[in-house]
């Protein structure tokens, strides 16, 4: 009986290496061979109507020595006119428990074929990897430092490629242990799209435990920590959407500064009409403290001024800047001619006198020049501003709407 379970431990070891190259030949695009191991039977052979000779790897005599024959199968295929590419073969005799062993695989093959073109790929969920668990190898993490490794040189028109695959062997039990890594099929694929597939040899390995030379072995420390890492969704989604609102808020920014400094289009109030600012200024001058303070000569002067600038903004001029000559001169020309030309040449010598003669006008001397330079005003205004047909005197303006005087040419 207890030789019966051995066989079937070895079956199941031997059948696992053709299920572990079954998944890397599964990378090459072609299907995966037919694997198979049993109780005693035929040894499993592939039929391809399209292939050439179909060479089966036979399983190892079973090392129990008893009980019934145990048949595994690795169907080596190969397409009609293919070569079989050279194979040699290294894996170490001896190991220890936990630690890597390699298998070394060097094919020689023509320049345009490709060996595992797509990699390694390992589920090891399937039930290759479990197979292979219960014959006592386990793959490595493939970060964990020791990847599968694929290395092809171009020898003028053939190629040589060499496969390394770490195996980790780990037996069920302590002690010693003859292990058996099984066959595994390795797909080539050629330039026509025909795939080939080559069996390596099983391979035997005696593992010791890393501690059976030593007398009294102590417990070592667990081996340092590995970073966790995990995909945390919520740190992405937080990470990039305060990415996306710091550039949003920069855009912002960068725009609330251009609109904040760009030139702005201020809208001057509307500016009122020469006579109603000049009847505006009067009353704001009639109304001041000028004469209770005993400053008639610059109630006078400015009223002075009042005038001279209302007259300039009435008939186009500078008044403020032109003599009394000036300003006679240039009122002439208005047409139609000013009938109260005479009135307006007078206020304005007795101005110039109360300014340049130093002559000191009395309370009703300031009184008359606000009464007469307001006549002078409300006598020029247009009869469509004062309501008033024909109150302008003269200034060529008779009836509503008519337009404001202008100057002879």
């Amino acid at each position: 009986m207890s030789t019966r379970r051995g066989v079937g431990r070895l079956a199941a070891a031997v059948g696992l290496g053709l299920g572990v190259a079954g998944a890397l030949g599964a990378s090459l695009g072609g299907s995966t061979p037919v694997l198979a191991f049993d109780e005693p039977g035929p040894t499993a052979v592939r039929h391809d109507a399209d292939a050439g000779p179909v060479v089966p790897a036979q399983a190892p005599p079973d090392a129990a020595g008893g009980g019934g024959k145990v048949t595994a199968s690795c169907v080596e295929v190969l397409p009609k006119g293919a070569t079989r590419p050279g194979m040699t073969v290294s894996f170490p005799a001896q190991g220890l428990t936990g630690y890597e062993a390699r298998l070394v695989v060097t094919l020689t093959h023509g320049g345009g074929e490709t060996a595992l073109p797509e990699g390694f790929r390992w589920e090891r969920q399937s039930d290759a990897a479990r197979a292979l668990e219960d014959a006592g190898f386990m793959l490595p993490v493939e970060d964990g430092g020791s990847p599968p490794l694929i290395e092809r040189v171009d020898e003028g028109e053939g190629a040589k490629t060499t496969l390394s695959v770490p195996f980790v062997p780990l037996p069920r039990l302590p002690g010693r242990h003859a292990l058996r890594l099984p066959s595994l099929p390795i797909k080539v694929a050629r330039a026509n799209k025909d795939v080939m597939t080559l069996c390596t040899p099983p391979q035997d390995i005696t593992v010791e435990d890393p501690i059976a030379n030593e007398d009294d072995p102590k417990v070592k420390p667990n081996p340092p920590g590995r970073a966790q890492r995990e995909d945390w969704a919520l740190a992405r989604y937080v990470f990039f959407g305060v990415l996306i609102g710091v550039v949003v808020a920069a855009a912002l920014a960068l725009l609330a500064r251009w609109l904040l400094r760009r030139p702005k289009t201020v809208v001057a109030p509307p500016k009122d009409l020469p006579w109603v600012a000049a009847l505006k200024e009067l009353a704001a001058i009639r109304g001041s403290e000028l004469l209770a303070e005993g400053r008639s000569d610059e109630l006078f002067d400015r009223v002075s001024d009042c005038v001279r600038k209302y007259l300039g903004e009435r008939y186009g001029f500078d008044g403020l800047e032109s003599t009394t000559a000036e300003t006679r001169r240039l009122l002439k020309r208005v047409y139609p001619p000013l009938l109260e030309m005479d009135r307006i040449v007078r206020f304005l010598e007795d101005s110039d006198l109360v300014k340049f003669a130093r002559l000191v006008p009395t309370h009703e001397d300031c009184d008359d020049a606000l009464a007469r330079a307001e006549h002078i005003v409300r006598s020029t205004t247009p009869s469509f501003a004062a309501g008033q047909p024909g109150s302008q005197a003269g200034g060529g303006a008779s009836g509503a709407g008519a337009p404001p005087p202008r100057r002879a040419a």
